[in-house]
């Protein structure tokens, strides 16, 4: 027995002496570690050899990734999506802290959404805080992204007098622009469904609204481009009543159909075959992309410009000006509305059959992902913000699309055959909802900002707010939060008491022993029994 006990000293003493060994090559390769990338870091890991010893010793001895030098941690948890990082966070508080402050939070946001609202925007506009890290950021835009799944109310925005073939809705600002066949701008404040202001007449119909915080642009049937900029110290950003900030583009021969911007260039497409490429400080025409057929719409994003031209879909280098791709055939008929992911790596196609497409957009090819017929009727219109595709069409409804699902089949079909071949013989029904039950002709849609707006035949300006159902999920998240922090107190105090008591085998041994509780079927329960049925 005494041999036994100083057996077991000797081995707790070996186990401590190879701990501290193992400590001291871990902080000594700190400085062996070559961070040029996650392989060569993960070989040099596999590389250290444990301390020899006795193989009882090494047989109770774990090492564990926290052992590891946070930098090396950091890496590993660089080749993780945010899905995996959430899982990761929840194993110790030393994994929770390096997954919150790993840089792939704010790689994947900015993929999906881009960089967010301004830290100083001008009066009136609600700013982000700086307080939050990108982790924060990323779930709370995760959890905004599910309202649209939930309840939501209508607000029907009255002001024009005959149909809207145009809707744009500037977020970062609150405010939404339309316009049409009267030939009239009108700006709307977006959490009131006020009207803010209206331009004088264009002359013609508008066919094409955008905007940012510093420039709103206009484009009709007459060909000319009408511009505002926008004033400062002004809360809803444009004086539409001021000749001062207003100004006119011209040199298409054709209605203008489609109009965009991004900081530095104004892009516009036209029916007579042409997109533009102006500068927006020297306001003067930079490049001339011809098609062989109407513009329809394009989508500028990063150095590359997708444009709808005819049935075909053309994607263009926008510093060269040279042609990349062509998709050609992409529908049958005309192609009349496209969208893009931040990233420009997914293309959303909509034609006059009423189907649409999913491409993934290589640098200079291109590969269908799925399509689906979302409706009877042409589609006029799509708006695309993750993981949401909502379009617009001719037979009186919209399509609201989460395309996470394709995602996912796409990534298998990469990795399996028949993944593929499902992918390219069948048409994919991806989750949809419905939002109807309005007249025919739907002209544009646009999305943000928890709310949908849409304008089309009737001449009114629809806003469907899922504000309501983001409140909803709050509360819930809210209450299972307090009720998750229960539990914990619960099971911390039972702990608790469990401790203090020391002995609670001895408590089951005298409950064993109690004649009360172990035979119910005694004498005691058999006459309390009878006098129960005698009182009866």
């Amino acid at each position: 027995m005494e041999f036994e006990c100083q057996a077991s000293i000797d081995v707790t003493e070996n186990q401590a002496r190879i701990e501290n060994s193992v400590h001291k090559d871990i902080v000594v390769s700190k400085h062996k570690f070559d961070f040029s990338s996650p392989g060569e870091i993960l070989s040099s890991v596999v590389a250290q050899e444990l301390p020899c010893g006795d193989d009882d010793v090494l047989h109770g001895f774990r090492r564990s990734i926290i052992d590891l030098p946070p930098a090396l941690i950091s890496e590993i948890l660089n080749c993780l999506d945010p899905k995996e990082l959430g899982v990761v966070s929840c194993v110790s508080t030393v994994l929770n802290r390096l997954a919150a402050e790993n840089p792939v939070w704010k790689e994947v946001y900015c993929e999906r959404w881009g960089l967010p609202l301004v830290l100083h925007p001008p009066a009136g506009v609600v700013a982000l805080s700086d307080e939050k890290n990108w982790k924060e950021l990323f779930v709370e835009r995760e959890f905004r992204s599910r309202t649209f799944l939930g309840r939501y109310s209508i607000d029907v925005l009255y002001g024009h007098k005959e149909a809207v073939r145009t809707v744009f809705l500037l977020a970062s600002a609150k405010l939404i622009f339309t316009s049409g066949y009267d030939s009239v701008v009108q700006m709307w404040a977006m959490e009131s469904g006020l009207s803010i202001a209206s331009s004088r007449s264009l002359g013609c119909t508008i066919r094409a609204v955008s905007a940012d915080s510093k420039l709103l642009v206009a484009g009709g049937t007459d060909g000319f481009i009408q511009c505002w900029r926008a004033v400062e110290g002004l809360p809803h950003l444009f004086d539409l009543k001021d000749s001062t900030s207003e100004f006119r583009l011209w040199e298409h021969v054709g209605p203008i159909t489609c109009l965009a911007l991004d900081p530095t260039k104004i892009y516009s497409g036209s029916w007579d075959m042409t997109i533009r490429v102006w500068d927006r400080s020297s306001l003067k025409c930079l490049q001339v992309l011809s098609h062989g057929d109407w513009v329809w719409s394009l989508v500028p994003q990063g150095t590359t410009i997708a444009a709808a031209s005819g049935s075909d879909v053309y994607v263009w280098d926008a510093r060269r000006g040279t042609l990349l791709n062509v998709i050609a055939q992409a529908h049958a008929g005309n192609v009349y509305a496209l969208a893009r992911s931040h990233t420009g790596d997914l293309l959303f196609t909509g034609g006059e059959d009423g189907a649409i497409h999913m491409f993934e957009m290589g640098n200079t090819d291109s590969s269908k992902i799925a399509s689906w017929v979302a409706h009877s009727g042409p589609v006029y219109s799509l708006a695309f913000e993750f993981p949401w595709l909502v379009s617009s069409s001719g037979d009186g409804k919209m399509a609201l699309i989460d395309v996470r699902k394709l995602l996912r089949l796409a990534k298998r079909a990469k990795c399996s055959s028949r993944a593929r071949k499902m992918v390219e013989s069948s048409i994919v029904e991806p989750p949809q909802r419905m939002l109807h039950g309005f007249g025919p002709d739907l002209f544009s849609v646009d999305i943000g900002a928890d709310r949908i707006v849409c304008g089309g035949e009737e001449g009114v300006v629809r806003i469907w707010n899922f504000s309501e159902a983001l409140e909803k999920e709050r509360r819930v998240r809210a209450l299972r939060g307090m009720r998750s922090e229960q539990r914990m107190h619960r099971r911390k105090i039972q702990a608790e008491m469990g401790s203090k008591s020391g002995r609670a085998g001895q408590c089951l041994v005298a409950a064993s022993k109690n004649s009360v509780n172990a035979d119910r079927n005694g004498v005691w329960h058999s006459k309390r029994g009878v006098s129960g049925k005698l009182k009866a």
